[in-house]
């Protein structure tokens, strides 16, 4: 979840990514305002990264690429948040004054924590179905095993499917590709087995 990053109260988009650069922390942007990213729990990190690096996997002979949370999605050229993970397919495009910002995602996945899960289905869901390309949206519970998939089947109408066992595979339609749960949840300590 976003937090107020600073007491300056508007940034161009320069010195947002300037202000990034400097501090190396993430900041969401809208409209001049900056907001810093929290950071992660342990199984937040590995299940974002397993799901990155599983989607690259999946990927190598098509014409998609998987990107980690270090990848700005640009809303718009005054709106950028950051994603667990993402994918492009073709090239990244950007807008002209942010070339760190991808305007082009099809599919985007959030790893779910206890204060960002109302933000991520919510405000965050909502910034993101306003980009043209964005066909899939996967939430991820991180403290036990439930995969949620958003995918668009036409202009505002969105189906839903969920995952709730370590054996099923979960079908991403957008980008032709099926991933297992027990991939996404590998290494994964949850918190009722400890």
């Amino acid at each position: 979840m976003a937090i107020p990053a600073h007491s300056q109260q508007y940034f161009t988009i320069p010195q947002y990514l300037e202000l990034e650069r400097q501090t190396g922390i993430k900041y969401e942007y809208e409209d001049g305002e900056v907001f810093a990213m929290a950071g992660g729990t342990v199984n937040h990190s590995l299940i974002a990264n397993n799901v990155s690096s599983e989607l690259r996997r999946l990927l190598k002979k098509k014409p998609c690429k998987a990107f980690n949370s270090d990848l700005k999605i640009a809303i718009s050229d005054e709106k950028y948040r950051y994603a667990d993970a993402s994918v492009v397919c073709g090239e990244v495009a950007y807008y002209d004054e942010n070339p760190e910002g991808a305007k082009n995602p099809t599919l985007i996945v959030e790893v779910l924590s206890e204060s960002s899960e109302p933000y991520d289905r919510g405000e965050k869901f909502k910034k993101y179905r306003q980009i043209a390309t964005f066909k899939e949206y996967i939430l991820v519970e991180q403290r036990f095993p439930l995969v949620e998939v958003f995918t668009k089947m036409e202009d505002k109408v969105w189906q839903y499917r969920v995952y709730e066992s370590l054996e099923q595979t979960i079908q991403l339609l957008s980008i032709e590709v099926e991933i297992e749960m027990n991939e996404i949840y590998e290494g994964v300590v949850f918190e009722n087995s400890i």
